[in-house]
């Protein structure tokens, strides 16, 4: 329960920014109700969050309400994209669930909050930002 407080309250922090929900679709997560728990509680709380759904790049980008996750299988994951798309939108914060297994370039300046949302019980160092574990 310790994380979902913590996620409640960095969203009702939050309610006059710009808030972006990324998932990892590299490969369908361990579980799936959780990665649904997490969309509802933006789709509560965050009403007007973006969902960006990424593996290697960027497959779509919806409101939080419109969310129809679609996973692949390939396990190729990279947060370039992503993160470069939440500079150029001017987003605040990125919440991001991944495993944090992917690639980014090393050189690459992020100006936003970054909270990695981690659903394995291992919580790796992350590159920036701060990891959340939600297992």
């Amino acid at each position: 329960m310790k994380w979902q407080m913590a996620l409640l309250t960095l969203l009702k922090e939050r309610q006059d920014q710009t808030v972006a929900l990324a998932i990892d679709t590299s490969n369908p997560p361990e579980d799936p109700i959780l990665v649904d728990n997490i969309i509802k509680l933006f789709q509560e709380i965050k009403k007007d969050a973006i969902l960006v759904q990424a593996d290697f790049k960027i497959r779509s980008t919806t409101p939080i309400d419109k969310a129809q996750i679609k996973y692949f299988k390939h396990g190729k994951a990279s947060y370039t994209e992503v993160l470069e798309w939440a500079e150029a939108e001017k987003i605040d914060t990125l919440f991001y669930i991944t495993d944090v297994t992917g690639h980014f370039y090393e050189e690459l300046q992020v100006n936003y909050k970054v909270f990695w949302l981690v659903p394995d019980d291992y919580l790796p160092r992350v590159p920036f930002g701060k990891a959340i574990k939600v297992a």
